[in-house]
């Protein structure tokens, strides 16, 4: 490794420490799945934040509350029971571009997985081979089979992001990084265990980008797959075990000190 590179993983590794600490959680849409207990709760309110997570943080988390208190904050049990009454109020939910055709495929999608699975990490292993370099093959394949119903709207399609339309797939990675990760810090879950955190792709949002481009991460002119993979190749110089806990850093860095 470079001077300059260990000089940058120093400083990343610093920030790593001090981001990646319970006090990240409030602020954070990483917040809605913390305030279940449940594992499938935790993992369709995490599923939905993170897909929710565009906009200030605060009308990101606002607004979930709002989605999963139509739900009697008990989601898993609501998508399984509910009847077609207890629908009526999600016809009102909107964030963004978001709205009630979105909100009732989710709760479809659901309903059809949790009643043959027990997990959602099921999902994302289907297209998932431990040869595999890193978790694009799952994305694709998590795209394809959350569209597989017969009535899934075309319209919904844009909010599920996937490697094969070029996608960065911030969301879905923020998604695994919270379900995948494992520490004693106490923000990240850690609750599936058959994917290693070594094959995760880090969440590139702006904030990530911009500081990533500063530091000579990346390359790339687009923000797209590629850009991505190209991030998270530097980063496993620095930890090949646990390369997307660098996110912590280069977004700390970004959004509370505009590095």
């Amino acid at each position: 490794m470079s001077e300059d590179h260990l000089g940058i993983k120093t400083f990343l590794d610093e920030k790593v420490e001090d981001y990646n600490q319970p006090s990240f959680i409030h602020p954070d849409p990483i917040s809605i799945p913390h305030a279940y207990t449940l594992k499938q709760d935790i993992e369709i309110t995490g599923f939905w934040a993170s897909i929710l997570a565009w906009g200030q943080r605060v009308t990101i988390i606002n607004k979930c509350k709002e989605l999963f208190a139509m739900m009697d904050n008990q989601p898993y049990d609501f998508i399984l029971n509910h009847s077609e009454n207890d629908l009526k109020p999600l016809l009102k939910f909107k964030h963004r571009t978001f709205n009630d055709i979105d909100t009732l495929y989710f709760i479809a999608y659901f309903k059809n997985f949790y009643q043959n699975h027990n997990s959602l990490e099921e999902a994302f292993l289907k297209g998932f081979k431990e040869t595999d370099e890193h978790i694009g093959n799952a994305l694709i394949q998590f795209h394809d089979q959350f569209f597989a119903l017969p009535d899934a709207p075309q319209r919904t399609r844009k909010h599920i992001a996937t490697p094969a339309r070029k996608s960065a797939c911030k969301r879905l990675n923020m998604f695994l990084r919270w379900m995948v990760r494992q520490d004693d810090k106490g923000v990240d879950f850690g609750i599936w265990k058959n994917i290693e955190p070594s094959k995760l792709i880090c969440p590139c949002d702006l904030h990530v980008e911009r500081v990533a481009r500063k530091l000579g991460l990346i390359d790339r002119k687009q923000m797209d797959w590629q850009a991505a993979l190209e991030l998270t190749e530097n980063l496993r110089q620095f930890d090949s075990e646990d390369p997307v806990k660098y996110d912590f850093a280069l977004f700390g860095l970004g959004i509370e000190e505009k590095f």
